[in-house]
């Protein structure tokens, strides 16, 4: 027979009414621990803490002159996303992101990336961000994975031939993680960059999202 056993108390919400439930929370603990967050960059942050339940991301979230501006100011413009996983790609809004008229793709499968990546004894993620930098128009790149996205285009910048018009660089992970990131801050490229170890896909998206859910929110 089982013994008893306390659990913690279920909270009944609609489902329609669980994300705002969140939010509360996350504000309340942000509270409790002393925390006042940046106007202009409280809703990245709390996204990013939403999708992953981490409260770390208040200390390690980086952001460059007027990032969250600039990076709404692209998405209105309408830029392409180039994402490094179909996981980020399937995490951000699209029916925001058709309001904004912009888009968001992925290489990722693309079997001519695959290929290239084979011959040269490269990762598609590299690839990837190689043939992003050919794309017409403003370039938005969303990083949640590979460290050696970072690094392909840490190389493109470095020797001039291609400045992306914004980097969200979140990959999560052991190799190469954090000193990707660090030469993505030493350049002159607008980011929103996590120091350290954490990221991730869910992350990259929900960078994104808190752009995109300011736009939205503006035109109400």
């Amino acid at each position: 027979m089982m013994a008893d056993r306390v659990f913690t108390e279920i909270e009944y919400i609609r489902p329609m009414e669980i994300e705002a439930r969140s939010m509360e929370i996350i504000r309340q603990e942000l509270s409790e621990r002393g925390v006042t967050l940046d106007p202009v960059q409280a809703a990245t942050v709390m996204r990013c803490i939403h999708s992953s339940a981490d409260f770390d991301y208040v200390r390690t979230l980086r952001f460059s002159e007027n990032a969250v501006e600039r990076g709404i100011a692209l998405l209105k413009a309408g830029a392409t996303i180039v994402t490094d996983t179909n996981m980020a790609l399937a995490g951000i809004n699209k029916r925001a992101l058709d309001r904004c008229k912009a888009r968001a793709i992925c290489y990722m499968a693309d079997p001519r990336i695959a290929a290239e990546a084979k011959k040269r004894g490269v990762t598609r993620a590299a690839v990837s961000m190689e043939a992003a930098s050919r794309l017409p128009g403003p370039v938005m790149l969303a990083i949640g994975n590979a460290p050696t996205a970072l690094l392909s285009v840490y190389e493109m910048i470095k020797s001039g031939r291609w400045i992306p018009d914004f980097l969200i660089g979140v990959p999560v992970g052991f190799v190469n993680v954090v000193a990707s990131k660090e030469r993505i801050m030493s350049t002159l490229v607008p980011y929103i960059v996590n120091a350290g170890r954490k990221g991730g896909s869910n992350v990259a998206a929900a960078i994104v999202n808190s752009l995109l859910y300011q736009i939205e929110e503006s035109r109400l």
